[in-house]
């Protein structure tokens, strides 16, 4: 059904185009573009009724299964304008097939990756007016699919929407970039083994905020979460993944079912073995940490995502002590990632990977 799938463009009448903000206004994910994407998926029309149309809210029933059972996903990625005003997209395809793997885990039609990644690349297009052009800024887009059918009972659902809304957001370190302070946990537990923690779906999330709140509310940027079986493992921090640079090594928790496979991630990954520099995706205990942090031999620290990019760790709290990284300063290798993949993403760094995909 997949071939069959046509988009039309419907496209927002002068009386229902938004005043865009002004570049201090932006923050995130407060303001939302003039269009959107949305299609809808049944069992007897698979993917149909595709259309760039102006933004607007859904009616949606009460007993819509998005609400009772959870089945909803959703990626995050971001639109870039260069400096000569030519628009960048950063691994789109990846992040709809990783869309794709978190739909089958939760029993939700798979997307037309080709189809839907053109219908992104008309919409940015479109709306390549909202693409902010200040120092760090960019439309933020989120693709989500959710379950739509009106039926209370334990099964997948029958109706989903799958739509993509933008949001221009401002630099997401609008007084530099600074290194964070994470709040280690091993009271609460995020993700499990076979569970759903390595998808990016929206409960996740609801299982973060307590303990995120509590971080807060002490103090702290984001919480790190220990293993759920022995609470001694590092596996990840709510918004990122997340490394370590012990004497001249970069390590990083292995992807073995309960951490989310990051695209910044990979980047990484991708960019440090480029750069010939040591990197092991294996095991560390929170232990392990500490003593480093202790014998001086822990570097540096810092999570990778779309949001933030690179997150420099300035300290982390465990079990009541502080932890100070690299005199609490931003480290090298750090601050040279971030750099190259800003300089990737704006198009103006050479891109060796074939990363970056220009729109129009």
């Amino acid at each position: 059904m997949w071939e069959n799938l046509d988009v039309t463009l419907k496209k927002a009448g002068q009386d229902q185009l938004k005043k865009k903000p002004a570049q201090d206004e932006l923050g995130f994910g407060k303001h939302f573009t003039d269009h959107m994407f949305l299609m809808k998926w049944d069992k007897q029309n698979g993917w149909h009724d595709a259309e760039i149309c102006p933004y607007h809210q859904f009616q949606v029933d009460p007993a819509a299964m998005v609400f009772h059972y959870g089945q909803a996903i959703f990626e995050g990625m971001k639109a870039y304008k260069g400096e000569d005003g030519q628009i960048f997209l950063f691994r789109p395809k990846d992040n709809f097939e990783r869309m794709n793997v978190s739909a089958t885990r939760l029993c939700m039609p798979r997307l037309p990756v080709d189809k839907v990644f053109k219908a992104l690349k008309a919409l940015v297009y479109l709306e390549r007016e909202w693409v902010p052009s200040g120092d760090g800024a960019t439309l933020y887009i989120r693709p989500t699919m959710i379950a739509m059918e009106p039926t209370l009972g334990v099964k997948p659902s029958s109706l989903y929407y799958f739509y993509i809304i933008m949001s221009p957001v401002g630099a997401y370190y609008p007084e530099g970039f600074n290194p964070t302070k994470i709040y280690i946990t091993d009271k609460y537990v995020r993700a499990v083994e076979g569970g759903v923690g390595n998808v990016k779906t929206a409960g996740n999330y609801a299982a973060s905020l307590l303990a995120s709140q509590e971080a807060k509310d002490a103090g702290y940027t984001q919480v790190l979460w220990l293993d759920a079986c022995e609470r001694k493992y590092i596996e990840e921090v709510g918004t990122s993944n997340i490394f370590f640079r012990i004497k001249d090594t970069v390590i990083t928790p292995p992807l073995h079912g309960s951490i989310l496979g990051g695209i910044t991630r990979d980047s990484v990954i991708k960019l440090v073995n480029h750069w010939d520099i040591s990197i092991e995706e294996r095991k560390i205990s929170i232990d392990e940490v500490v003593s480093a942090s202790q014998d001086g031999s822990l570097q540096e620290v810092f999570g990778t995502g779309t949001a933030a990019v690179i997150s420099p760790v300035g300290e982390l709290f465990y079990k009541g002590e502080k932890y100070i990284i690299n005199n609490g300063q931003t480290g090298a290798l750090s601050h040279r990632l971030f750099e190259e993949l800003q300089g990737i993403q704006y198009g103006r760094k050479e891109d060796p990977f074939k990363w970056t995909l220009r729109v129009g």
